[in-house]
Order: C-alpha cells, then structure tokens, then sequence
C-alpha cells in the first residue's frame, strides 16, 4: 500500500473528499453530503493519514469490540494516536498488512461514519443500512 493507493481507496466512496486542516503533511478524508436546507454539511472524517512512506499509518473508525480483536492479532493495529481509542484504530501501512484487509478497514470506518448521518443524507449518499442495523429495513 503507498499514499497513491490509499487516497484512492478512501475518495471512492460517495461523498468522500480530501482535506488538510492540519497541514500539508496529514491528509484528512472526510464524508459530506448534503443538509436539510440543501447545502453542504462540514464532513465527517472517516480516515486520517500522514500520507509519508518514512511514517505511513492511516487512523479508521472501528467497532470497539472489533478494534480490541485486531488490536491483539495484528502488532501493526494500535489505538489511533490523537483519537478516541475505544473507537479509532491507528494502522501503521509498511506493507505487512494485506490491501484487502486496509481497503475492508476503510470502508468500515466509512461505514461507521455514515452510519451517524441523518437518514435523507445517507439516501443522498446511495448508502443502505445493513439488514437489522438501528431498525431499518431493506
């Protein structure tokens, strides 16, 4: 995984754009989409990189109990480093990580996120809740 790929894993995602509101070094992926009045929301972060091959990590959202089991199987998965622990996992990307496991951690922390939008900005993202999550039905 390198910084090119990352950045196309995280905006393939409706809505998904890249920030920088730490500087030119952290690269912040965000998720926006469209608020009641029509105009657009801030964004919510979904993923935060260094983007540096000498310091590649990405910090993703992650189901707590989840987060706790790949934090034990895996060295290169720890607390998120600046975040809430308890839900964002710092994954360091040297390469001893599969692409499909990170890409899978991204879209998760995608979900998660999306997940907390109101019901309409969710539509607008073409985003459908699982099966059985908060009620809703497919």
């Amino acid at each position: 995984m390198d910084p090119d790929a990352l950045r196309t894993i995280c905006l393939s995602f409706p809505g998904a754009y890249e920030d920088y509101p730490f500087g030119p070094e952290t690269a912040v992926f965000k998720v926006r989409a469209l608020s009641g009045g029509g105009t657009a929301s801030g964004g919510k972060l979904f993923a935060l990189s260094s983007m540096d091959l000498r310091d590649f990590y990405v910090n993703l959202k992650c189901e707590p109990s989840l987060a706790v089991q790949l934090r034990a199987a895996h060295p290169e998965i720890t607390g998120a480093w600046h975040m809430n622990k308890t839900h964002w996992n710092g994954v360091r990307l040297d390469g001893a990580l599969p692409d499909d496991m990170v890409r899978d951690m991204v879209e998760d922390s995608y979900d998660l996120v999306v997940a907390g939008l109101n019901r309409k900005q969710q539509e607008q993202l073409g985003w459908a809740r699982l099966s059985g999550a908060g009620g809703a039905q497919l």
